[in-house]
């Protein structure tokens, strides 16, 4: 901490988020909406969508486009709005009539287009849409006792689901494949989810933290905050794009003809 007249400054909080903005941070304006919609942790769990769709034996990139959108509404907006909702964890202006606003619009957006979609896929898709609208509302809202909000919950919810529900809206089906990468979205999601919760503790609720080290020679290395940080977020970051990248990539090798 820094001084002045031998008295300790206070050093200010750092951002509720590696990805928040802190210029017009707190005004609920887009740099508020910016960090609500969670930019990296959202297009990751949508590469799943696109890894789930990339499995089926003939693909409809419509019907891909349509599910990547019904999740975007989903998880991208309305799970992150319910999410600021309760309790402010991005400490974002936001007036709470728009975050309501916003999550009952997104989510209802996202229903209609899994109930467009029963059409060419078939009533099978129906419970796909029912689950996918209560793991929203359950885990965000922390619903029956938030037995939905844990690390279980959340690797089931944002990372097996998305990869069973697009390889459904596909092929109308399900398999071993899609169930082998479900599984993998699923580990990967609970290692996400790993990371990140003691990385949003240091960044929204320690004050301070300093810790001493002391390695086999003696020599003792101190970490703050920053220390600590950078290994939680820099896997998160680093995770967070190999996933879009691996979806791009598969994508592209479907496009042009390889499967």
């Amino acid at each position: 901490m820094g001084t002045q007249g031998g008295v300790s400054e206070p050093r200010p909080p750092p951002a509720p988020a590696y990805y928040a903005s802190r210029q017009g941070a707190g005004s609920g304006g887009w740099a508020d909406w910016w960090s609500v919609l969670h930019p990296p942790y959202t297009a990751w769990h949508l590469s799943y969508v696109v890894l789930g769709a990339m499995l089926a034996p003939h693909i409809s990139w419509t019907r891909l486009v349509a599910t990547l959108l019904a999740f975007l509404l989903a998880v991208g907006v309305a799970a992150h709005a319910l999410d600021e909702l309760n309790g402010r964890p991005l400490r974002t202006g936001i007036p709470a009539w728009a975050l309501t606003t916003a999550a009952v619009v997104a989510l209802l957006g996202s229903v209609a287009l899994g109930a467009a979609g029963v059409v060419r896929v078939g009533v099978g898709l129906v419970p796909f849409i029912v689950i996918g609208a209560l793991l929203v509302l359950a885990y965000n809202l922390e619903l029956f006792g938030g037995v939905m909000h844990t690390t279980a919950g959340f690797a089931l919810a944002w990372g097996a689901f998305p990869v069973l529900t697009a390889y459904y809206a596909q092929a109308s089906s399900l398999g071993i494949a899609p169930v082998a990468v479900a599984i993998a979205a699923l580990a990967l999601s609970w290692a996400q989810r790993t990371l990140s919760t003691p990385a949003r503790r240091l960044r929204r609720q320690v004050a301070d933290v300093e810790v001493s080290t002391v390695m086999h020679d003696g020599t003792v290395v101190s970490s703050g905050r920053t220390e600590l940080l950078a290994p939680l977020e820099g896997a998160l970051r680093t995770m967070s794009w190999a996933m879009v990248a691996l979806a791009c990539g598969v994508a592209l090798a479907r496009a042009s003809g390889w499967s």
